[in-house]
């Protein structure tokens, strides 16, 4: 049978290649009028991650002031300005932006801001009259008067941002101006007109400054403005939006589905004054730009060498099970990096070529993971239940220099013995991504009860107590595959009385699996060899099947983390010969 008439006879078919979904739904390709579709729930919060088409991290991210470029709005008070002048041309090529001009020593427009952490408060800005433009966070009383003729920073009221300040040049005499502030208190985020000081606007009429586009998000990093309205937006990986992920350098994404787990560690990318130093002489380099983060974003982080002979680590106690420690590296001066659990389960890992692991102790598992322009994805897991997670630029002691180091970016500590994709954590508590394995019901019209095939396409090599998918899971008439003992089981469920399970499909990095079933008529095909056969079974359907499972129910619950490919349902038996080609 050809491709397309195996297309042409399914019942149901999810590619997820064609990378269709959103609002908690990941689309069939057939049916197209939405009796396929799947629906998935992961939370209510921006935790979870993916890495995009680009071979990028992609997070959600959260614009959290209101009318972010409509500064007439009332949601922007007006303090010492002039009501701002709409249709002014703008960084961009529209006629977006606005001028805002001064009639007072302290001129600005703000806005009310909740929020306490790690935040960056960015805004387009453009000189008019005015030279200079400020950008204040009240609360803690940290801002910055920027230059509007070369985009440097010309001075600071009350105290300098402790992270980041940048100006960058969009063209055409507009900049981006943005600080990043490690937040203790709420208060107001503003936008001043100002000359070389932050009060020193001015009453002449008609003088002000252009501005476009302010944004006030979680992070170290001003990331791709989010235009919003009269609620915060939102835009990247949303709550429910199913991750079609291109890990690996993979052309086509693969549906991504983990269980829920929580990055232990209150911050995952901004290092300094949340870890302690094990050399006390070790410092950062926050916001580099010698270098862009797994993210794409100026969001990573230097981890300098003190000039002691010591060993150069930062590191962070917990009280945890069966932990594991992950954490991204590129090398800097030096190409080695170390990771440790407590004193007594650790690895050694070089950051070059294809990156490799050196001596390692007391491990459960370990792994490196090259992800692209020069950075290794480094984990390790271990048994321990008291932990310290140690980050360091090698596991015994090292002459440093005070300027040459590794970098670092996105640490993760997460209960469980392999590791999941990055969960970004600014909150100096803990965050928790929801878990994706659904049960979907009401497919009955899709699935064949008589007879049928079932076939998948699973990407990676699922870890062991993994349940991937089944067909009306039940002791009833069912299937369903999980991963056991480093095999892909099949278990069959027929006419409640007869059960068999088979384990002799090697658990790889990529299986094609199809199971086909029809009374005395049963056969499995996995990477294009015959597994199993029996001609003596009866499959009666006297209950309907109507449910798939995406990793839910028995007694491997909640610990799936695999990546599907495709799911195609026929409601009939297919040949063994077109089985073989199906999943060849």
């Amino acid at each position: 049978m050809a491709t397309e008439s195996f297309f042409s006879n399914a019942s149901l078919a999810y590619l997820a290649s064609a990378g269709a979904g959103k609002d908690g739904k990941a689309y069939s390709i057939k049916p197209t009028d939405g009796s396929g579709d799947f629906t998935f729930s992961r939370g209510s919060n921006l935790a979870a991650t993916r890495v995009g088409p680009t071979g990028l991290i992609e997070k959600g991210r959260e614009n959290l002031l209101t009318y972010s470029n409509d500064f007439s709005n009332n949601d922007w008070s007006k303090i010492g300005a002039d009501a701002p002048i709409s249709g002014q041309s703008g960084y961009d090529g529209s006629n977006d932006a606005w001028k805002v001009n001064s009639n007072a020593n302290i001129s600005n427009v703000r806005q009310t801001r909740n929020q306490t952490g790690l935040i960056t408060l960015s805004v387009y800005a453009k000189k008019g009259e005015f030279d200079y433009v400020g950008l204040y966070l009240s609360g803690d009383g940290v801002g910055v008067v920027f230059s509007l003729i070369d985009g440097g920073v010309e001075s600071f009221i009350s105290a300098y941002p402790d992270i980041y300040t940048n100006g960058e040049s969009v063209g055409n005499g507009w900049y981006r101006f943005s600080i990043t502030h490690n937040s203790s208190s709420t208060g107001i985020a503003g936008i001043y007109v100002c000359e070389t000081t932050l009060y020193s606007g001015n009453t002449t009429t008609g003088e002000g400054i252009y501005i476009q586009d302010a944004q006030l998000e979680i992070g170290l990093a001003a990331t791709e403005v989010i235009t919003t309205g009269a609620t915060t937006g939102k835009a990247g990986l949303l709550e429910d939006e199913p991750r079609f992920d291109y890990s690996g350098g993979a052309t086509c994404p693969s549906l991504l589905l983990e269980p829920s787990r929580t990055n232990s560690l209150g911050q995952s990318e901004y290092f300094d004054g949340y870890y302690a130093k094990f050399a006390t002489g070790i410092t950062y380099d926050t916001n580099t730009s010698e270098t862009t983060s797994p993210e794409g974003l100026y969001n990573a982080t230097k981890l300098i060498s003190s000039t002691n002979n010591e060993q150069q680590a930062i590191y962070k106690g917990y009280v945890i099970s069966t932990p594991t420690l992950t954490c991204y590296a590129k090398a800097g001066e030096f190409d080695t990096f170390t990771l440790k659990l407590s004193g007594s389960a650790s690895c050694n890992f070089t950051l070059t070529g294809s990156g490799s692991t050196g001596y390692n102790t007391n491990l459960l598992a370990k792994s490196i993971e090259p992800v692209g322009n020069g950075w290794y994805r480094c984990s390790i897991s271990t048994t321990a239940n008291s932990v310290y997670a140690w980050i360091a630029i090698t596991g015994g002691n090292l002459q440093g220099d005070g300027t040459s180091g590794i970098y670092i970016y996105g640490a993760q500590l997460e209960q469980g013995s392999y590791p999941t994709s990055y969960i970004p954590n600014h909150s100096g508590g803990s965050v928790t991504r929801g878990a994706e394995g659904q049960t979907y019901s009401g497919f009955s019209s899709l699935i064949g009860q008589a007879e049928g095939t079932l076939f998948l396409d699973i990407d990676g090599h699922s870890p062991n107590g993994t349940e991937l998918f089944s067909l009306n899971r039940s002791t009833t008439n069912a299937i369903f595959l999980d991963a056991n003992n480093d095999v892909y089981r099949i278990i069959l469920y027929a006419d409640s009385v007869s059960s068999t399970t088979f384990t002799s499909v090697a658990n790889t990095d990529r299986i094609k699996i199809a199971i086909a079933y029809q009374s005395n008529n049963f056969a499995i095909y996995a990477n294009g060899l015959q597994v199993a056969t029996n001609n003596t079974w009866t499959w009666t359907p006297n209950i309907i099947i109507d449910t798939l499972n995406f990793s839910v129910g028995g007694y491997v619950n909640s610990k799936n983390s695999s990546k599907f490919n495709q799911v195609v349902l026929f409601k009939e038996r297919l040949s063994n010969a077109d089985l073989e080609t199906l999943t060849t």
